[in-house]
């Protein structure tokens, strides 16, 4: 307002001395030439005023924006760290009042709905292009590099290398349309595995299967890969738990080497493997990192191996500052790069010496796909993908 009311006593200004030009010099080029340059002076003075009121909208956007940005990755944050437990406690908190009928309808009708996540689930496509998951890609800033096509007449395993805190690559990518996954690999669909705990809480499950999320167990994964026609890609975390207690800045490691039953269903299901590596993953979160032998990390591998998850001690950014400490992730670049098929054959009993031939060519073409891609990145020459 103080810029527009500067501009006005302009050209007030302006007008006046062009009045007075004109009653002075009321004959010859001189009282023409003054006007002229009143007038051109009251014009710059509202461009003037007007660039500065397009530049405080600029900044004053860019800030919503970059809030927007904030709030959106830091509901999904949430979720994935209460969401499950606050659904089950107000549905408790709904028994004891005068709404217990809407609780009892919902667990009937989840008895009824029990094994749909184990059938690829209930994806929405609306939810998968909610406008909140473009603010969520454009925080870090997340990408989905594709190095070759896919075809819809087969069917396929990711394996998504590294897991990191949250597997925040792994969601934008393949369970929203934020990165256009389905553009960039017509006729596929993608489904990302998840522990199948997440699937027995009220809520949380219709929420994970609106994004086409699915648990990760041989029931589901048998199902997907027979019974549900071709074009379907199920990416698995193969690292899981155990992978992200290493997850830490600068660190590029895979616990790889003795996971080998997602080449085993690969081999019973003739579905061809497609390695994949996130870049700047391990980038977002800082953790504490717990020696082996340390009571922290014995507490860690305990409920990993009882309940399926290690809990991590981590941070990121506060929500009003990046120099405070908060539970939203540092924003850092995420390139998810999808690398060439393998192709594997149908074999129903697949010998040991199988699975080893093909998990050894798994490992091998990561690392190519991490050696080839890592300079484009950030990363030097001499980055060695550490293999566990």
């Amino acid at each position: 307002m103080k810029t527009l009311i500067a501009a006005y006593s302009g050209v007030l200004r302006g007008e006046r001395r062009a009045e007075a030009a004109h009653s002075e010099n009321k004959k010859g080029g001189s009282s023409l030439s003054r006007e002229g340059s009143g007038r051109w002076g009251t014009g710059s003075s509202i461009l003037s005023a007007l660039q500065d009121i397009f530049s405080v909208t600029w900044l004053n956007r860019s800030k919503v924006e970059k809030q927007l940005q904030v709030i959106s990755v830091l509901q999904w944050v949430l979720s994935f760290l209460v969401l499950g437990v606050a659904c089950s406690v107000i549905l408790m908190y709904t028994f004891c009042t005068d709404c217990w009928l809407i609780a009892v309808l919902y667990f009937t009708w989840l008895a009824f709905d029990w094994n749909t996540p184990k059938k690829g689930g209930r994806r929405s496509q609306w939810v998968r292009n909610w406008a909140v998951w473009r603010y969520f890609r454009d925080y870090f800033p997340i990408q989905l590099v594709k190095t070759h096509n896919l075809l819809t007449t087969r069917n396929y395993i990711f394996g998504y290398h590294p897991h990191g805190i949250m597997g925040l690559g792994a969601f934008c990518n393949f369970s929203t349309e934020a990165t256009e996954v389905s553009k960039k690999f017509p006729g596929i669909r993608p489904y990302l595995a998840t522990l199948a705990g997440n699937f027995r809480i009220p809520v949380l499950r219709e929420y994970l299967m609106s994004g086409g999320i699915c648990p990760v167990n041989r029931d589901t994964i048998d199902y997907l890969l027979s019974k549900n026609g071709n074009g379907n890609a199920i990416i698995i975390v193969v690292g899981g738990a155990a992978e992200s207690l290493s997850s830490m800045p600068g660190k590029n490691a895979v616990t790889l080497r003795n996971r080998k039953g997602f080449v085993k269903l690969a081999l019973r299901h003739g579905a061809d493997l497609v390695p994949t590596y996130s870049f700047g993953e391990n980038e977002v979160y800082k953790q504490v990192i717990f020696e082996e032998g340390s009571w922290g990390r014995w507490v860690q591998k305990k409920f990993q191996k009882y309940i399926g998850f290690a809990p991590c001690i981590f941070h990121g950014r506060g929500l009003f500052s990046s120099d405070t400490w908060g539970l939203v992730p540092y924003s850092k670049p995420i390139t998810t790069v999808v690398g060439e098929p393998i192709t594997i054959p149908k074999v129903e009993h697949p010998t040991q010496q199988d699975i080893d031939l093909y998990h050894a060519m798994y490992m091998e073409a990561l690392v190519k796909l991490f050696d080839k891609h890592k300079t484009k990145f950030g990363l030097p020459e001499t980055e060695v993908l550490e293999v566990n």
